[in-house]
């Protein structure tokens, strides 16, 4: 269940001084938090002022039509029935939709190092073939698999900072080099935002000129969305609907200027009371929520916390965590992962 992450709080804080030292960082970790340390971010340089070349398109798959959509799109559907364009842009491996035409099987983590999660492992090049050879694993169940890097845009901190937002940002020349090897492999880049005491919506805003790119989407994580006066690590974050709303309305109003395909917005969730409204999330026409289970202990734990998170299934997508050194009793195989219900649409690694 739910509350059974949280007996293994000291020992996870242990592991995480023990990283501490070795990275040089200063940072905590939640009771049953589902991240790994955070260290410090570089500080943001100029982008590159290479041009960025866009990977040939795979052909052109035929849109579903999705039940996410809001009042006013509900009111003119044949928007939705009209195929794209020949020439519109499409996802890594073709099409406009991903929920119901793919499961993505994604790495988790930032770039400087394991510490942040398995994404980290290894310089992104070698990682995107790590990926690869995992997401082979979940074949046969049903629908094609995309492989993904969820990246680490902004990272929690211990400290307040200059903008006392216990956040940092990293460099957009690093989201450029991941970019670039997601395109090269044909992968989904998933840009994971942890604001601190800020909000969301101006952390992503930060990586407006990737959000226009087919290849990229956002994962927003209230565990790491602090209070006033809270401090990242010390208690476990939440957020309201209303600043996830927010983000959803921003994507979607780039999808359709840009006329993208869909792009996820996924939301971790490891707790009831990281997402307490969580019935009031929106949906936008281009964009597809999916709710993300974390959580590491055993099988038993993990599947007792899915359940208690009781996602509601579609229009929204799911999500399952696996953690390659922190789950207990042996990772489970994708055969396991599968017989969940929902059946997760996401499934990562960290």
């Amino acid at each position: 269940m739910i509350s059974g992450h949280r007996h293994r709080t000291a020992a996870r804080t242990a592991a995480i001084t023990a990283a501490i030292a070795v990275l040089g960082i200063a940072t905590g970790c939640t009771q049953g938090a589902v991240t790994a340390t955070h260290p410090a971010t570089p500080t943001p340089s100029p982008r590159p002022s290479t041009t960025q070349t866009t990977p040939p398109r795979p052909p052109t798959r035929a849109p579903s039509v999705l039940a996410r959509l809001t009042d006013a799109d509900q009111a003119r559907p044949a928007d939705l029935l009209a195929p794209p364009e020949a020439n519109s842009p499409q996802l890594p491996q073709g099409g406009r939709t991903i929920l119901g035409s793919y499961r993505v099987v994604a790495y988790y983590g930032g770039p400087g190092g394991p510490a942040l999660g398995a994404l980290g492992n290894a310089p992104p090049e070698q990682m995107a073939k790590v990926i690869a050879a995992r997401a082979r694993q979940f074949a046969g169940y049903g629908l094609p698999v995309q492989p993904a890097m969820e990246l680490i845009a902004s990272v929690a901190q211990a400290g307040p900072g200059p903008d006392h937002l216990y956040s940092k940002t990293i460099s957009p020349a690093v989201v450029q080099k991941y970019l670039d090897v997601a395109h090269r492999h044909h992968l989904l880049l998933i840009l994971d935002f942890q604001p601190g005491r800020g909000e969301f919506l101006p952390q992503v805003q930060r990586f407006a000129e990737f959000l226009t790119d087919p290849s990229v989407s956002v994962a927003l994580d209230p565990e790491w969305k602090m209070a006033p006066g809270q401090v990242p690590g010390t208690v476990i974050g939440s957020s309201r609907a209303s600043s996830i709303n927010r983000v959803g309305d921003y994507l979607a109003g780039i999808v359709r200027q840009h006329e993208l395909p869909d792009k996820l917005l996924m939301v971790h969730q490891f707790t009831l009371g990281m997402l307490p409204d969580r019935a009031k999330l929106r949906h936008y026409r281009g964009i597809e929520l999916v709710l993300h289970a974390d959580g590491f202990g055993s099988r038993a734990a993990k599947i007792g916390t899915y359940r208690q998170l009781a996602f509601p299934g579609r229009p929204d997508g799911a999500g399952f965590k696996l953690f390659l050194t922190q789950d207990t009793g042996g990772l489970m195989s994708p055969a396991q992962v599968m017989a969940l219900r929902p059946q997760p649409d996401v499934v990562t690694f960290q």
